[in-house]
């Protein structure tokens, strides 16, 4: 069994995308590549990814439109390349379903790193069948065990960082967690732009676990303290 992880890299200068697909090759991973968000949307009909690598800045589509159609359907973890390095832009990409960013120019093992740490926050999918422990959030099931969130018989789409911050919250119940130490289980660097942008996945996150997002039942903000997952 193939369990190579296969990444799409999407960018439209030629130089760059040959330069990661040789890399990310060299690295262990199978790449496809395409040249601009049409054809991406091409590629990502007939295959499934394990993560997506996406250039912000591209002629036509750019990288956050598409990150947002791809949140449509999919939770396929999404990396954003971005020439800016302005921390508005960068929250701009994560509040479009984004699950990290790097800005321009990187060090290729930087973006491995980056990859790496993205991936292992994907929950595995054929968990040892244990007794469920499931957290009741309301008309939420999560089931810790699985890492997979249930509203009736419908899953809940968790993209990568949201799956992982319902693992770091459910160890937890009841506890809360600070920003800075949410951080750092998310294996980010440290510092306000990487606070803020856990201020941003825990809007998201709110928004799929709450009836009224803006008034927290679940998911509360403790002041000075950070964030607590309060299960029913």
């Amino acid at each position: 069994m193939d369990l190579q992880p296969h990444l799409l890299i999407v960018d439209d200068d030629e130089r760059i995308r040959g330069l990661l697909q040789k890399f990310l090759i060299r690295s262990g991973f199978l790449v496809s590549a395409a040249r601009d968000a049409a054809h991406a949307r091409r590629i990502l009909a007939g295959l499934d990814f394990d993560m997506i690598v996406l250039d912000v800045m591209m002629p036509g589509e750019d990288g956050i439109a598409l990150t947002r159609s791809i949140r449509e359907t999919s939770s396929t973890p999404i990396m954003l390349l971005t020439a800016k390095g302005e921390t508005e832009d960068r929250i701009v990409g994560l509040e479009a379903g984004a699950d990290d960013y790097l800005a321009k120019p990187f060090e290729p093992k930087e973006l491995l790193l980056r990859i790496n740490a993205i991936l292992r926050r994907v929950p595995e999918s054929d968990a040892a069948n244990a007794a469920p422990k499931m957290l009741k959030l309301g008309p939420i099931r999560y089931d810790i065990e699985r890492g997979e969130m249930w509203q009736g018989d419908d899953l809940v789409r968790l993209t990568a960082t949201e799956s992982q911050l319902m693992k770091i919250f459910s160890a937890t119940p009841a506890e809360p967690i600070s920003r800075s130490k949410l951080v750092e289980e998310l294996g980010r660097d440290r510092g306000q732009a990487q606070e803020r942008a856990v201020d941003v996945q825990i809007t998201r996150l709110r928004r799929k676990i709450e009836s009224d997002p803006k008034q927290p039942r679940y998911l509360q903000t403790v002041r000075g303290a950070g964030y607590m997952l309060a299960p029913d």
